[in-house]
């Protein structure tokens, strides 16, 4: 019986290079302890995992939610206003977060960018290896077939360069790639083949469109605009910055890239169904509008909807609103029209339940306020008036009255849409409960006091338009498109190998043929018997020379 003596133990030179770091290995660093430079390398390795692009894109779905919940400046200034006035508590808490603006708030930017960064760095390396695997020749095939999980067998009278030239003939037939035939040893020889590289390009073609669409929606936010205007029918509108109600460029805007086009909405038709479950409410809605791509461009006239928007070169026309603007007509205590015209209230139901303000700051002897609702169709309940749906058939304007001091001297701007009435004193009626005006069309209520009267002259209606350039649109439509066809591939294509090996076995040659499905799950039987009597059946192809298949594909011992 021998022993063998263990090998020395050797103490490493802390000068010589660590072979598999190619480092010098510093003696006094502790286990686990990274240099800067390996730190910052096993930071990026993190980042451009394919792990962490899931997670970063999960959080960048996770984030956009507060944007779709809670109103947006750059989408609605005006709903977003009224969200504040009714939350007072969480608005400062929401304002510190930057959710009144998500898509521009630094955080939802950091998660951007780090997401395309992670993808660029899992994608690019991914492209390297799919082009090697795309020029390497399909794997050899096993020297024992039958040991494969689905394999079959057959024997045949022809020689075995008939079957080999018949099995790349049968294979290429069926969209697979073909090596060279292999003649192993006198008397046998094999067939490699495979297909499906497809599905690894419709991952990388899925991958590469989530980072198109993301910067498809960069080049938006960054160079296009988005704004907002009301317009009472009749009305007209240029596209110029003074024009806007609500305005948010983008940091690379220019504003010499606007289109120098006008409008005007002439007339504003909705559709309202009369019967069935969903009586009062509206089903269609119509703006018709004439416009002029250049001042002097011809006008033309274009039928505004919803979810058909005009297009003005890049810039797109919206309709993403209406509602009603009562003519109200204010006189002071001297006679005097202190206020005069359309006044566009705000909706607070699919009903069209309108809220507005009336200021007349020039009336005298004191300014005149006035703040209530407007009913499109009224009808009484226990005295109080309620709307019944949303289209003009009983108007009513319900208003309380308030005189004083409403704050429009100091030089504070304040909005269109509130009443300040911190310095205001509402006006009574004669036993000191608040004056309520309730006016009809035509209707006209004398305030006391002697401070003037209120007339209700007729309801016009107005349109909420919204006017946006995304120069990145396109590109982001084409990302999804690639997204649907990447993911397509992926879902449908199926990664298969099939091989096929003829031997001579005492006079007659043995035919083995075996499968595999590289994504797994997938049954090859049906595909293996398709080949083997696609085998039986076709037409054989001209043998090619011994030496020329030998040389194409030599075989070492380790293939074996």
């Amino acid at each position: 019986m021998s022993t063998r003596r263990p090998p020395a133990e050797t103490t490493p030179d802390p000068s010589t290079p660590d072979e598999t770091q190619g480092e010098t290995v510093d003696p006094s660093r502790r286990s686990g302890e990274l240099t800067f430079r390996e730190l910052l390398r096993w930071a990026w390795r993190q980042l451009t995992s394919m792990r962490t692009a899931l997670v970063l894109l999960l959080l960048l779905a996770l984030a956009a939610v507060p944007g779709s919940i809670i109103p947006q400046e750059g989408v609605d200034s005006l709903k977003t206003s009224q969200w504040q006035e009714e939350h007072p508590d969480l608005t400062p808490f929401y304002e510190r977060l930057g959710l009144f603006d998500v898509y521009d708030a630094p955080w939802f930017s950091a998660i951007y960018i780090l997401l395309m960064i992670s993808l660029v760095g899992c994608i690019v390396p991914r492209l390297f290896v799919y082009a090697r695997a795309l020029r390497a020749a399909p794997p050899r095939a096993p020297r024992n077939l039958s040991r494969l999980p689905d394999s079959t067998a057959y024997t045949t009278s022809e020689d075995v360069d008939a079957v080999l030239s018949r099995a790349r003939t049968v294979l290429r037939g069926r969209r697979y790639r073909v090596r060279a035939a292999e003649l192993d040893d006198p008397g046998e020889g094999a067939v490699s083949s495979e297909r499906g590289h497809l599905r690894e390009a419709g991952n990388l073609v899925f991958h590469l469109s989530v980072l198109v669409v993301l910067v498809g929606f960069a080049i938006g936010s960054l160079f296009g605009y988005k704004g907002g205007v009301l317009l009472v029918v009749g009305q007209g509108f240029s596209n110029s910055l003074t024009q806007y109600d609500d305005f948010v460029p983008g940091d690379l805007f220019d504003a010499d890239e606007m289109e120098p086009f006008s409008f005007t909405v002439d007339e504003f038709d909705v559709d309202w169904l009369l019967d069935g479950p969903r009586k009062g409410m509206a089903q269609g809605f119509s703006a018709d509008l004439r416009y002029r791509e250049r001042p002097d461009a011809e006008e033309k006239s274009y039928d505004l909807r919803v979810n058909h928007p005009l297009a003005i070169g890049d810039t797109e026309v919206f309709l993403i609103g209406h509602g009603y603007a009562p003519v109200i007509t204010v006189r002071d205590g001297t006679g005097e029209v202190a206020y005069s015209g359309p006044t566009i209230f705000l909706p607070q139901d699919q009903g069209l339940l309108s809220f507005g303000v009336v200021k007349a700051p020039d009336a005298r002897p004191a300014q005149i306020g006035l703040e209530g609702l407007f009913y499109p169709t009224f009808i009484n309940v226990d005295g109080d008036p309620t709307n019944l749906m949303g289209d003009l058939n009983n108007p009513l304007l319900s208003m309380l009255v308030y005189t004083g001091d409403l704050g429009l001297d100091d030089g504070t701007p304040q909005s269109v849409y509130v009443l300040p009435k911190g310095d205001a004193e509402q006006v009574r009626n004669a036993d000191g409960e608040p004056l309520r005006l309730d006016l009809q069309e035509g209707q006209t209520a004398e305030l006391p006091d002697g401070l003037g009267s209120v007339t209700f002259e007729g309801v016009e209606q107005w349109n909420r338009l919204q006017i946006s350039q995304t120069p990145g649109k396109e590109l982001a439509l084409g990302g999804v498109v690639l997204a649907l066809i990447g993911l397509c591939g992926s879902l449908f294509i199926r990664p298969r190998r099939v091989w096929v090996r003829a031997r001579r076995v005492d006079g007659e040659t043995l035919v083995e043929i075996a499968a595999l499905d590289r994504s797994g799950g997938g049954d090859v039987t049906a595909e293996i018997q398709a080949v083997a009597d696609a085998l039986r059946d076709a037409p054989a192809e001209p043998a090619a020379p011994d030496h020329h298949q030998s040389a194409a594909a030599p075989r070492s011992k380790e293939d074996s």
